[in-house]
């Protein structure tokens, strides 16, 4: 029987992609100027560059399965063969097994299988993260995935929307989110959270390849970074703010000194938004900025209904909503579901889902 010496150990390095080669944490350096051995399994691993400037050597072997790579790493023997000293477990040296990209799947069942079949034979084994996940890392795999797409060999469908393309998938993602929110679901909403999110880095994947005004989503996050540390002096200035009253109050005017070149209260409200949302969104700009040059529209039923007298009674609505606090839009679409679940009651059937 083979049997391994004291003090033999085999570590399982494994590195994030989504973080730099070479920045690594200390125990992983510690781990990797002082092992007998360093192995990979890919000739292209993207540490393999860092960790050779640093003056690490790195054997790089074709292991094939998953079984047989364990069987390099702890020196156990090949089914049928004779004891393999060259392994992990020759003297007192320590092997480090540099994790491959592609998580090297079933490596660690083979490892288990092999401790239990050859106790006592296979060295201590040690999982050691040499590099973590920052918040928000996953963003880009995303950047990853859309620039697959939209390069040659990519999606066909991918690489030939437009902005103008994607305007009505953007305008249908948003209204999905809405719905989610006000119905409670959270499973829909983090589903459709990733939705919106996909069209905003669908854009900025579009807007690489412009010939004249090429931005990127590093350029679209590092705008919005910059007007929220500056419409937020009282978070990363000397300013104070009691209260959210304060705190929207000085927003306006930080907003509104952004604008100056604006001729009117209302430039810049989105013509193209859902008509009552229109409407709110100009009296809550009228509202704002204390313009009192035209009176609201009265808030009484007129003695016929017309085109143009039912629009300026929901003006009207639209305006006492916005003095009490409501946001109008919110509510019409809960009325409106709730007159949907009344309906669907009255036909014998189940609330909508």
């Amino acid at each position: 029987m083979t049997t391994n010496p004291p003090g033999a150990k085999l570590i399982l390095l494994i590195t994030t992609h989504r973080v730099a080669p070479g920045l690594l944490s200390w125990p992983a350096w510690e781990a990797l100027r002082s092992a007998g051995r360093v192995l990979a399994g890919d000739a292209g691993h993207p540490q393999l560059p860092a960790l050779r400037q640093a003056g690490v050597e790195v054997e790089v072997v074709a292991p094939g399965s998953a079984p047989a790579l364990a069987r390099l790493l702890t020196g156990a023997p090949a089914d049928g063969a004779a004891g393999d000293r060259n392994g992990a477990g020759d003297g007192d040296r320590t092997t480090v097994w540099l994790g491959s990209p592609d998580g090297d799947p079933g490596l660690t069942d083979a490892l288990a299988r092999l401790a239990v079949e050859r106790a006592g034979e296979v060295p201590e084994i040690e999982v050691l993260p040499g590099s973590y996940d920052l918040p928000g890392s996953r963003l880009l795999d995303l950047v990853s995935v859309m620039d697959r797409l939209r390069s040659p060999g990519g999606c066909p469908w991918d690489a030939e929307q437009t902005h103008a393309s994607l305007v009505k998938y953007l305008v249908e993602e948003a209204f999905e989110l809405v719905e989610a929110i006000e119905e409670g679901d959270r499973d829909t909403l983090r589903e459709e959270l990733g939705d919106v999110l996909l069209q905003v880095f669908f854009h900025s994947r579009i807007a690489e390849e412009h010939p004249t005004g090429a931005f990127s989503i590093d350029d679209v996050a590092g705008d919005i970074v910059e007007k929220l540390m500056y419409r937020h002096p009282h978070v990363f200035g000397d300013t104070e703010a009691d209260g959210a009253a304060e705190v929207e109050a000085n927003w306006e005017t930080l907003k509104a000194a952004e604008k100056s070149d604006r001729e009117s209260v209302l430039d810049g409200v989105p013509a193209g938004l859902p008509s009552l949302a229109y409407a709110a969104k100009l009296v809550s700009r009228v509202r704002r900025s204390g313009f009192a040059g035209v009176p609201d529209e009265p808030y009484e039923l007129p003695a016929e209904l017309t085109a143009e007298s039912a629009g300026r009674l929901l003006l009207a609505v639209a305006q006492r909503a916005h003095d009490a606090g409501l946001d109008v839009d919110a509510a019409l679409r809960a009325a409106a579901r709730g007159y949907r679940d009344a309906v669907r009651a009255a036909e014998g059937l189940k609330p909508a889902e």
